[in-house]
């Protein structure tokens, strides 16, 4: 172990003493802030918002102090659909609904995998990973599938928001405190010998009863009424969630697959790929993604918008993002001039070595394409609010988009043979913690 002299630190003190650019920087740093005093202008002036392909100028939904950006954005592409087909003004479908069957359903997950790792210590790393996060908001898109098939989806207006949905910390400290102790629970009932799975119903009520209070009894029919932009009015009357899905999304979900782009050396191009203990809904499929090369994946991002059709995706959006401007490019600050840093890790460095992995689901509803169709920079739909970008809508440069996207979901048609082939083939199983279990859960930060 090599100790560090006091005569190389007062070298250091004489090498930035000795340097001009540095003190200025550091007057600028430290009066104005790292990423405000490195923000460039050029990154601006490239990603302005004019796109050959627009899809919607929709009004942004908002998921504030909660980290349901997966459910977010994949309502967002439904609601687009609806407000088009069916000439709707500023509707959206409940995002608070699929949250309540989501905690409903982790927690019986949960309680599952407790269950099946009961032969395991607590020190094992398995149950060490269940105990640290019983649950949280994030997701991917096989789970709020899962949770559309049996739950289907309800206007906001017959469910609308909850201090708990729109502000979720303290509903998850005790849902998650409850579900600690449930497990304490379940681990002791099975090692007396206990019918564990009786045990486990009597604390999924008590989970239930509790989700119910801090968000509010979803309706198990409701009526819906509206007037379209011809102000022709429409009504329904006692039709359930799963109904109205079925009625007004009118979406086949197993049509559409997850692609990923993950450029490390233990996941080949061209393979399946699943999660262990990944998952919300106990029965329903596993996640599943197929992994592909950046530039298929971006034809195939591409190849959906040019069908009319938006594309729900996930990235590490806190990474070179100007959150004001509604700006990601990787131009967007500039160490290298300042600070003589050069941060030039790559994607498969960042993954393997825990800088970066998907953090937020957002939504492609544009891109601008170059005369050879080569994309040039992409539209993004947040669910931020209107307060931040233009009107709540985002920029990423293309480079952004090889750099720090991670997942796409697009149609199976848009696979070639070869390419369902090997998604449709037995999936390699990666361990929990590798980075492409993550969950997209970033709130507006």
């Amino acid at each position: 172990m090599s100790y560090i002299s006091q005569d190389f630190t007062e070298k250091l003190f004489a090498d930035y003493e000795a340097n001009a650019k540095y003190r200025a920087v550091e007057n600028a740093v430290t009066h104005n802030g790292l990423l405000k005093s490195l923000e460039t202008r050029q990154s601006e002036i490239e990603n302005d918002h004019v796109f050959s392909i627009d899809l919607t100028k929709d009004e942004v939904s908002n998921q504030k102090a909660s980290g349901r950006c997966w459910m977010f954005a994949a309502l967002n592409t439904f609601r687009h659909k609806l407000i088009s087909e069916f000439k709707l003004e500023n509707f959206e479908l409940s995002q608070a609904h699929t949250f309540f069957w989501d905690k409903y359903e982790k927690s019986n997950w949960f309680m599952e995998q407790v269950i099946t790792t009961a032969d395991q210590k607590l020190t094992s790393r398995k149950v060490k990973f269940l105990l640290d996060v019983p649950q949280q908001d994030g997701g991917q898109w096989d789970m709020v599938v899962s949770l559309f098939e049996k739950y289907g989806v309800v206007p906001k207006s017959v469910y609308p928001e909850s201090i708990s949905s729109s502000n979720s910390r303290e509903l998850n400290q005790y849902l998650n405190k409850l579900l600690r102790q449930d497990a304490q629970i379940l681990r002791d009932t099975i090692a007396s010998g206990g019918d564990v799975q009786v045990k486990k119903e009597e604390l999924l009520q008590e989970i239930f009863n509790f989700l119910a209070m801090n968000l509010g009894l979803p309706p198990r029919t409701f009526d819906f009424a509206f007037r379209d932009k011809d102000n022709n009015y429409q009504s329904e009357k006692n039709i359930t969630p799963k109904a109205f899905f079925d009625k007004y999304v009118g979406l086949r979900l197993s049509d559409y697959v997850s692609v990923i782009n993950a450029p490390t050396a233990d996941k080949p191009y061209g393979k399946s790929y699943t999660v262990d203990m990944l998952g919300n809904v106990v029965g329903s499929p596993d996640v599943r993604y197929l992994n592909l090369p950046m530039e298929r994946f971006k034809e195939l991002a591409v190849a959906q918008m040019q069908q009319g059709e938006t594309v729900w995706f996930g990235s590490d959006v806190g990474q070179v993002s100007d959150r004001q401007k509604g700006i990601l490019a990787t131009n967007t600050y500039d160490f290298s001039a300042a600070m003589d840093i050069e941060l030039s890790q790559d994607k498969a460095g960042r993954l393997d070595y825990s800088e970066s992995l998907m953090t937020h689901a957002m939504v492609l509803t544009g891109v601008d394409l170059d005369e050879n169709g080569r994309a040039i920079k992409w539209k993004v739909e947040n669910s931020w609010g209107d307060k931040v970008g233009q009107k709540g809508y985002f920029v990423a440069s293309d480079a952004w988009m090889d750099e720090y996207t991670y997942q796409i979901v697009v149609r199976k048609d848009f696979l070639s043979a070869a390419e369902l082939a090997a998604y449709e083939a037995e999936p390699i199983i990666l361990a929990p913690w590798d980075p492409m279990g993550a969950l997209a859960s970033t709130i507006d930060y």
